[in-house]
């Protein structure tokens, strides 16, 4: 049976019950301060010198300032009951993105994982933004306050709260994602599109 691919009227309908109150209070960010800056401050209070020891643990600043601060590494659908995680090299080719399409089965529930690496500075208010696209009119758009991460060694890993895909002959198709990575400075790291394709079974 031909599965029957929704209209423009319905797809505008999708996107309007989805659409969220953007109205939001504005936020300032603080003025950016570097690690040596924020090891300085308060040097002589024992209390607050231990208390920004555990906060930043151990920090060594890379002495490559070529290399940018905050590097995405990976995003991964995190999936509940699918053989494995699906999985984006954010290193990679990031075009090469568009020529492939991640699958969920329709109903599934899943997750959006981000692993990144903080080298130098800390970031604040890191946000994942995600538009979604469904024959070129937008459906939905999903804002993930991250965190704030100082620099270390190890990555780290962000986790989406858990999502369910859409179920139903009109949710099933193809759709185009773009994401991006911004601090709360409006500071854009990272960007990149990818292809989601929802199927009434993983492999059919």
């Amino acid at each position: 049976m031909v599965e029957q691919e929704p209209t423009a009227e319905q797809l505008a309908q999708i996107a309007a019950v989805n659409e969220e109150d953007e109205n939001s209070i504005r936020y300032k960010p603080p003025a950016q301060k570097s690690i040596q800056e924020i090891q300085e401050l308060d040097k002589d209070d024992e209390s607050l010198r231990k208390y920004k020891e555990a906060l930043l643990g151990s920090v060594t600043v890379s002495a490559d300032p070529n290399t940018p601060n905050v590097i995405e590494t990976r995003l991964t659908l995190v999936r509940s009951t699918a053989p494995g995680p699906l999985e984006l090299d954010l290193t990679g080719d990031l075009e090469s993105f568009k020529k492939q399409s991640l699958v969920l089965k329709e109903g599934e529930e899943y997750r959006i994982k981000i692993s990144l690496q903080v080298n130098r500075e800390i970031v604040s208010g890191m946000k994942y933004i995600q538009h979604t696209y469904r024959k070129g009119i937008e459906t939905d758009k999903t804002d993930y306050m991250v965190d704030s991460y100082g620099p270390r060694a190890e990555e780290y890993e962000f986790l989406t709260p858990v999502e369910g895909a859409p179920k139903g002959m009109l949710a099933r198709g193809s759709c185009n994602i773009k994401s991006r990575f911004t601090e709360d400075d409006k500071t854009d790291h990272l960007s990149w599109e990818w292809n989601l394709t929802i199927k009434k079974e993983w492999k059919d």
